[in-house]
């Protein structure tokens, strides 16, 4: 988990030289070193007790340090008349376990569904896996039970077979046998469970515990985190304030926690994820700028789902799939301000905020909260960079 520490100054005030722009494109100029005790393994209780490192003027992170906070804090540290967009997608249980007709083990990881009950997976192990083959699964709970009856029935049965492998990811397409009147989403929760990120191996969390509390669209393999940390009251409060909020819908796949592994990084290819930005919010974003209002994403996915849809110049309605890849340089189009969690090193999650206040900034931020004990990654603190703080090293904006 250690990586190279890239070494930053807080007080270096000087303007930035070709050396910084070199960095920007280099994987290896998103490297820094965590201590692992600072992975968090557990979410805070309750949500919004985590801590919030704020980003709150030009001069955070170059002359001067950031503050710190509670996540109970926000509403007092944003304004009314702002529009929080949030991401509602739910998280599926997407891990299964299953075993071949020769009894080898098999764990498959589903990442999205390509046709109906045909899913593009990871399976594991896969190199020795044919085309042809078939894997049959085993419910994660036996002896299940129906509502109206309070005596067992028969476990359902489910099975799958691989049609073909994907480049791209490494997977390969598997076409489930469901049941008649059956659809794989409603057998998950029978079969399998919600995965929780590799870097988290000792949790207590219960299911629940990774989705957001306003989680409503299944098909998400992974949380967008920066959610995790409201709760329904902390909503209200919010809203008692006049910040109001507006849903998008990105569905969040393997590929956000994969390291950039390209040298350069403008030649990363994205993964591909599904979205859907509605005329609805499309219509309160306008009316939030119209007013003066400011437009705060939460998390990672909502920019990306926002500045997905605007790609023609101007946000629009969407519904689709987004490859957008935003990096230092980037000209933003809709988003204000971010809240968001800590990211992995080499991650396409930290070149975006990158681009949004610049990487070294970024990484003299970072070296201050892991000097402060935060807690990093999809169960950790938070941070919440305002308009206020937004365009020192980053790039232009557009109106």
């Amino acid at each position: 988990m250690k990586q190279k520490l890239v070494q930053v100054n807080l007080k270096d005030t000087s303007r930035p030289q070709a050396k910084d722009f070199e960095l920007d494109c280099s994987v290896a100029g998103y490297d820094y070193e965590l201590p692992s005790e600072l992975i968090a393994q557990n979410p805070a209780v309750p949500r919004d007790s985590s801590r919030l490192l704020v980003v709150d003027s030009p001069t955070t992170g170059i002359e001067a340090a950031s503050l710190h906070h509670i996540f109970h804090d926000l509403p007092a540290l944003l304004r009314s008349g702002d529009l929080l967009i949030m991401n509602n997608t739910r998280v599926i249980p997407a891990r299964l376990y299953g075993h071949k007709s020769t009894g080898a083990k098999i764990q498959v990881l589903l990442l999205e569904e390509r046709q109906h009950n045909c899913w593009l997976a990871l399976v594991k192990p896969g190199k020795s896996f044919k085309l042809g083959a078939k894997i049959i699964f085993e419910p994660r709970q036996l002896g299940i039970r129906d509502y109206k009856d309070s005596s067992p029935v028969p476990s359902p049965q489910l099975t799958a077979t691989v049609l073909e492998t994907d480049a791209a990811t490494g997977g390969r397409l598997l076409q489930f046998d469901v049941p008649e009147g059956k659809t794989l989403v409603q057998l998950l929760e029978v079969f399998g469970e919600v995965p929780l990120p590799p870097y988290i191996t000792a949790s207590e969390a219960a299911d629940e515990q990774y989705q957001t509390v306003y989680a409503k669209q299944p098909g998400a393999i992974a949380a967008p985190t920066a959610g995790l940390h409201f709760t329904p009251e902390l909503l209200q409060k919010l809203g008692d304030r006049q910040i109001d909020r507006a849903f998008v819908t990105l569905h969040v796949g393997v590929g956000t926690f994969r390291p950039v592994e390209v040298e350069d990084v403008t030649t990363h290819q994205m993964h591909e994820e599904w979205i859907e930005v509605p005329a609805a919010t499309v219509e309160q974003i306008r009316a939030t700028k119209a007013a003066g209002g400011r437009i705060i994403a939460v998390g990672t996915t909502a920019v990306r789902a926002l500045e997905g849809a605007a790609q023609s110049g101007n946000l629009q309605p969407f519904c689709g799939k987004t490859d957008l890849f935003i990096y230092p340089g980037y000209q933003w189009r809709v988003v204000d301000g971010l809240i968001t969690n800590f990211h992995l090193p080499r991650s396409s999650l930290l070149m975006l905020v990158s681009a949004l206040i610049g990487r070294q900034r970024l990484l003299n931020i970072y070296n201050e909260a892991i000097a402060s004990g935060y807690r990093f990654y999809s169960f950790g603190d938070a941070m919440l960079i305002l308009p206020s703080a937004v365009g020192v090293g980053s790039g232009e904006r557009r109106d």
